[in-house]
């Protein structure tokens, strides 16, 4: 389980929310499906953002659950661009939660998600590279 002196990423969270009972399964706990939809909302924000247009999730890498989340949880979702291919970008999400009473933030999953970008003909396109890679060729 990961330490309690884990802070969150310093930026701001692409997906905040809070955790409701309309987000649990019949015993109450918070649906895994849940909280990896937000995850995948978050990178398919920044994939869209990056690739300027439409962008679709064909992979998730890592995902392992060290906590979890109940309801009342303030869950924040992080997402940053890891890398990009010729059509691809990897976004690596973190997910933290918070209680609603209580400073202390911690992980409760991560994972690489890996989206394409498409075209209006549902296609794969190109996607420009990252900033720093740009500036390496230079």
């Amino acid at each position: 389980m990961p330490a309690a002196e884990e802070t969150p990423p310093n930026e701001s969270p692409a997906v905040r929310v809070i955790a409701m009972p309309a987000d649990t399964n019949p015993y109450g706990d918070i649906f895994g499906g849940w909280l990896m939809s937000l995850m995948d909302s978050a990178a398919g924000s920044v994939a869209a953002r990056h690739s300027k247009g439409r962008a679709v999730t064909i992979a998730v890498d890592g995902m392992t659950f060290l906590r979890p989340v109940v309801v009342g949880d303030e869950v924040s979702v992080f997402a940053a661009l890891e890398s990009v291919g010729r059509t691809s970008m990897n976004i690596a999400v973190e997910a933290w939660r918070r209680t609603r009473h209580d400073d202390r933030s911690y992980r409760v999953t991560k994972a690489t998600f890996t989206f394409v970008a498409i075209g209006e003909d549902r296609q794969p396109r190109s996607v420009p590279p990252i900033a720093a890679q740009e500036d390496k060729r230079d």
